[in-house]
């Protein structure tokens, strides 16, 4: 098996919750090394703003990607402005801090938080990754056979949940899940599927969690004692786009 590298220079990159996060990081590694970049962020953020502060080549999209009707509409934009896509990232994703159930207090959780949880986490990516193989089928195969990468971003609450991450680290779990079984249903198609689980990243995320949660994960960090910056995982994503593997018999 060998591989090749293609630079991202003038492909096209659609990345969710990329207003903010592991999401904006990307978006600025991209964009900085010659991509055309979609932002498909809620229409309350911050998209706009961050599209304009990092270049001509980024544009936003407005959509929350548990509707299907604004990830398709997302997608017709892309068209309009890009031709098609190459590449798609799913970084959108929250997380509420909770037990299931409270002994001292004897409360039942809001499961309202669980049913969002994997509303915005799984169902959000599943959304963005049909209507992404729906605009990528309008598209030819390259030299090397393929049409585009989607990557998906999990994390290591898939496999080393904490206090309070069940819902999270189930809606994860589900993302490390569907991954194998989505890169064979569309290997045919020259299309491929990779997954990130990253480990404690500087995110807003992180940051929503209660301080006594947030500072206890932080202070799980082996080595080196930090919080990963977004524009490292941006440069992992731009690696995983620009490395093609195929055989040589």
């Amino acid at each position: 098996m060998a591989s090749t590298l293609r630079s991202v220079k003038g492909l096209t990159a659609l990345v969710t919750g990329g207003a903010s996060g592991l999401g904006r990081g990307t978006v600025e590694v991209l964009a900085k090394s010659g991509a055309n970049v979609v932002i498909l962020d809620i229409p309350m953020s911050k998209g706009a703003e961050v599209a304009k502060e990092i270049g001509p080549n980024v544009i936003f999209t407005p959509a929350d990607v548990t509707k299907t009707d604004q990830v398709a509409a997302s997608f017709e934009t892309l068209k309009k402005n890009f031709g098609n896509v190459d590449a798609i990232v799913n970084c959108a994703g929250i997380a509420y801090a909770f037990k299931l159930y409270s002994f001292s207090k004897k409360g039942l959780p809001e499961f309202s938080k669980i049913q969002r949880t994997l509303d915005v986490n799984v169902m959000g990516a599943f959304n963005v990754i049909a209507y992404g193989m729906h605009t990528m089928a309008e598209k030819p195969k390259d030299e090397f056979g393929q049409r585009g990468v989607v990557i998906n971003t999990a994390s290591v609450a898939a496999f080393d949940g904490q206090t309070g991450q069940s819902a999270y680290s189930a809606s994860k779990g589900a993302i490390v899940g569907m991954t194998l079984p989505l890169a064979r249903d569309f290997s045919d198609e020259g299309v491929r599927f990779m997954t990130i689980a990253p480990g404690l990243f500087d995110t807003p995320l992180l940051s929503s969690l209660p301080e006594k949660v947030h500072n206890f994960l932080k202070n799980l960090v082996p080595n080196p004692r930090r919080l990963g910056s977004p524009q490292e995982y941006g440069e992992l994503v731009k690696h995983i786009i620009e490395v093609e593997l195929f055989f040589k018999f």
